[in-house]
């Protein structure tokens, strides 16, 4: 599936991505998680794994495992199937998959009993939704992504824990969409941990892509960045593993800073674009470029030292 392309590539995420996830995530048996575009459900078998495995559980909780934990919705007939199917491998008897388009939910209607406790997911994006999709929103936008984003925040109960991956220029996009998710992100929820993963983190796919990890019901207070660096070059010979993201996983329990992590005052942020760019104080400063004049001396300068040396040469011959 990671190497199917548009027919089912856009649905996998790296198996050591998710589980970092769920480790800084840490669900517990009695809480519910919800995938809201669970595509071929990788977020909730690793979860189900996380919980299930090398744990003795009771009758009951494997009960409230097999029946009352894990959530999921699915547009695509393919993915539907797919999900189903591996949550039965994984042994959830009757998965509670829904074969629907999340987006048609009216945010406005979504009461207490339709929250969860835990979000985890990687929505589509750079997808486009009708406008009569739109007016479920009260933050009006095409982008799949930034609607999904809201679904997820309307959904988490209060307390509640998500990581949601999402491509990495919703944090600086300058259009009012994203200045205003951005917004809602940091006043109705504690944004505290963002993920900067490398290019090639997703096989096939160019684009770069951070995971927020957030809490609804508190304001962000600090936000604590990691930029993921696995030394190499990713892709398909070359993948993600579990080891390139242990000292993420390591760091984030205490939110310590290093040279690829750092804190970021949410009073630093400003407040008219919410910018949350990744910048990492701890990098080696690059050169300043230099001014065309400059380099326009230097080529006249190693011109007029090349045109001697050709005199040099003719007079020698």
């Amino acid at each position: 599936m990671g190497n199917a392309g548009r027919n089912g590539g856009e649905y996998y995420t790296p198996r050591p991505l998710i589980r970092a996830m769920i480790k800084v995530i840490k669900p517990t048996i009695g809480k519910t998680i919800y995938d809201g575009a669970c595509g071929s459900a990788g977020f909730l078998c690793e979860a189900h794994d996380y919980l299930r495995y090398g744990k003795k559980l009771t009758t009951k909780k494997l009960n409230t495992l097999q029946t009352a934990t894990f959530y999921g919705k699915e547009k695509k007939s393919l993915a539907y199937v797919i999900a189903i199917m591996n949550l039965i491998l994984h042994g959830i008897d009757a998965p509670n998959i829904i074969h629907t388009n999340t987006l048609s939910d009216n945010l406005a209607d979504v009461q207490e009993k339709d929250r969860y406790d835990i979000i985890l997911a990687n929505p589509p994006f750079g997808g486009k939704e009708r406008k009569e999709i739109q007016q479920n929103f009260p933050i009006k936008t095409g982008e799949t992504a930034f609607l999904f984003l809201q679904h997820f925040i309307k959904y988490l109960r209060t307390g509640g824990r998500a990581a949601v991956v999402i491509k990495n220029t919703f944090l600086s996009n300058s259009d009012n969409a994203s200045k205003a998710l951005r917004k809602e992100l940091l006043e109705n929820c504690s944004l505290h941990t963002i993920l900067d993963c490398p290019g090639g983190t997703f096989l096939g796919a160019g684009v770069k892509t951070v995971v927020l990890f957030f809490e609804k019901g508190a304001p962000t207070r600090k936000i604590w960045y990691y930029q993921l660096d696995p030394g190499r070059n990713l892709g398909k010979t070359n993948a993600l593993n579990d080891d390139d993201l242990k000292e993420f996983v390591d760091l984030q329990a205490s939110l310590a800073d290093s040279d690829k992590s750092w804190t970021v005052d949410a009073k630093d942020i400003a407040q008219n674009s919410f910018d949350l760019s990744v910048k990492n104080p701890n990098a080696p400063e690059e050169e300043p470029l230099r001014e065309p004049h400059e380099i326009l001396a230097e080529i006249a300068a190693l011109d007029a030292e090349s045109a001697k040396v050709l005199d040099g040469i003719r007079g020698m011959v």
